[in-house]
């Protein structure tokens, strides 16, 4: 499974291209800096087919809506954190960034459990709220994007409207209790392993 990172917008979130096969590819969160996507996507000949949002800050989503108008491919994000992708109070655009916010102007919605097949990948929507209500992690073989939920030797902020420290904590029992281990491909920082966290993350390991 090939993945290219790249670190966009003012806080240098992870954004993940993730080849799907014939040269097509799925993007995990885009929070900013279009131009450098298209320049990356032409550089590696690759057409996208869909952008995954793990959650609805504005540091996960700003330059979504131009990848999306360009490709004119669909958005997929939690029914939960849907509201975000066009409210700049909501997504803290307001509060993030000085720069104007492009409303997102087509989505689908996505819940726990469901199954999005794009070439030959599966990526399985799991519902870990806390950080926001519907964030979530996306595992792709053994690939885990955990978005501002699980971060190397630590977890997401939980003090922002929407968070809730009690649902992160069942988040994590949540993750805690996947079978297997997965690369952990997390919205900030560097990339980390379950079994990793498991044994070292202090939130984990006091569950």
């Amino acid at each position: 499974m090939k993945i290219t990172t790249l670190m966009l917008g003012e806080l240098a979130s992870n954004c993940y291209i993730q080849e799907v096969g014939n040269k097509k590819c799925v993007i995990v969160d885009i929070g900013g800096d279009a131009p450098i996507v298209f320049r990356r996507l032409e550089m590696m000949q690759l057409e996208p087919v869909a952008i995954l949002l793990t959650h609805g800050h504005y540091d996960h989503i700003a330059g979504v809506e131009q990848v999306r108008e360009k490709y004119q491919i669909p958005v997929y994000v939690h029914s939960l954190d849907a509201n975000m992708l066009t409210d700049s109070r909501a997504n803290l655009g307001d509060w993030l960034s000085t720069q104007p916010f492009q409303p997102v102007q087509e989505w689908k919605t996505v819940e726990d459990g469901d199954t999005l097949q794009f070439g030959d990948n599966t990526f399985t929507v799991i519902h870990t709220p806390g950080h926001t209500p519907g964030s979530v992690c996306l595992q792709s073989g053994d690939v885990l994007y955990t978005g501002d939920t699980l971060f190397r030797m630590s977890r997401g902020r939980t003090d922002f409207p929407g968070g809730s420290d009690a649902q992160m904590l069942e988040s994590f029992r949540k993750l805690k209790a996947l079978e297997g281990d997965f690369r952990v491909l997390p919205g900030h920082n560097e990339e980390s392993t379950l079994s990793f966290e498991k044994e070292h993350n202090p939130t984990m390991r006091g569950l």
